[in-house]
């Protein structure tokens, strides 16, 4: 059971206990102040658990609130934030019994709309208590998961479709080898691009619920680097495009190889993918420093036909094409470069494009560099006691 809910239960019992104590003490009643007050011991269950509660009095005021719903903007003042919230909480005092809902909270100057789940129980004296989860990002996975599925769906149509009209046209043309062979060619290449796409959706699956830093090890930079570079190497001297490597040395990271060397690759594969004859590709492997810490970065820079301004923004969304003929002709599913960023940000990185079209493009990777720990038992260690002595 989720703490939220604890917190209402309790906040009801508790309530309730205070009530049953009243009708049995035969002493008489001390002087209370005027108007509702919030029992204390529901407030320090809500404030203790950390959850987002709200006791909103019989006027329909807000008589006190733990600071992760102010945080997340329940309360203004001393009113209900949200309309629909009130109609709840209104609801809830009239009838007597608890409540459940989701609200759509409007976004302000100091806070985003949000989708909050939100459980409404009465207490005593008129008070109500809200509880509240934020499930604006619960909500957003569950988009994200429903689009994908519906991109996917359209994107194993295409292959699909095509083998099965060519698989007719062979049928029809099997008096004919020229037409035979013809098809069969075509039939060979949208099955090698559904093995891809299957390949590719296979991967990102992978990588949504792999952590590469769980079990993590130091990763030779220049290493990934060469063999990205090595699997592309015939694609690049099938299309006319210069390869080249500039290795500055850049370290080790940490991480899981395989997984670097697929970003990489992927980014090469674009380059390359959208290159004219004779263009240059050239990929670039340093360490930088950033402020206080240190990041390797791999550039792939190509002087292709770059990127508008408006597809820069969404290129490393999944399924997306800045030109969906030209990739479709070259093989490419449009998850390339959604993988690139998953990946990145899975080994605390991140990939940012420059771009300019008819000029080409940079792709930039950055990871942060593994800088061992030294022992106090380490050579190095012992040299710089020496030295200090």
């Amino acid at each position: 059971m989720s703490s939220w809910l604890v917190v209402l239960f309790c906040a009801i019992a508790l309530g309730v206990g205070v009530l049953a104590g009243r009708l049995s003490r035969r002493d008489p009643e001390p002087l209370e102040p005027e108007g509702p007050v919030v029992p204390p011991d529901a407030l320090i269950v809500a404030i203790e658990s950390g959850a987002a509660a709200l006791f909103v009095g019989s006027e329909d005021d807000v008589l006190d609130a733990t600071e992760p719903a102010r945080v997340m903007g329940l309360a203004r003042g001393t009113r209900v934030a949200s309309p629909r919230l009130l109609d709840l909480v209104r609801s809830v005092r009239r009838t007597g019994l608890a409540d459940h809902a989701t609200v759509e909270r409007p976004g302000s100057t100091t806070t985003a709309p949000a989708n909050l789940a939100v459980s409404v129980a009465p207490l005593l004296d008129g008070i109500v208590v809200v509880l509240a989860r934020d499930i604006s990002e619960e909500r957003r996975i569950d988009e994200s998961r429903r689009d994908f599925v519906t991109n996917i769906s359209h994107e194993l149509k295409t292959p699909i479709g095509a083998i099965g009209l060519l698989s007719e046209a062979v049928e029809k043309a099997s008096d004919d080898p020229e037409m035979v062979i013809r098809f069969a060619n075509r039939m060979q290449k949208e099955s090698a691009r559904l093995a891809e796409l299957v390949q590719q959706i296979i991967t990102l699956s992978r990588l949504q619920s792999d952590d590469p830093l769980r079990e993590a090890k130091a990763i030779d930079v220049s290493a990934v680097v060469r063999r990205a570079v090595d699997r592309l190497a015939a694609t690049a001297k099938a299309r006319k495009v210069a390869l080249t490597v500039a290795d500055r040395e850049p370290g080790e990271v940490l991480g899981d190889g395989a997984q670097l060397t697929d970003a990489i690759a992927n980014l090469i594969a674009n380059a390359i993918a959208y290159s004219h004859e004779g263009a240059r590709v050239a990929v670039t492997c340093a360490r930088r420093t950033n402020g206080d810490d240190e990041v390797v970065e791999i550039a792939v820079t190509d002087n292709g036909i770059g990127i508008g301004e408006d597809d820069t923004e969404r290129i490393f969304d999944r399924f997306y094409r800045v030109d969906p003929d030209r990739s479709r002709a070259s093989g490419g599913t449009g998850l390339g470069l959604s993988i690139v960023k998953l990946v990145a940000e899975a080994h605390g990185g991140s990939v940012s494009v420059w771009s300019k079209v008819g000029s080409g493009s940079t792709f930039t990777f950055k990871v942060p560099a593994w800088i061992p720990v030294e022992s106090p038992s380490s050579p190095a260690h012992d040299n710089h006691q020496e030295a200090a002595s």
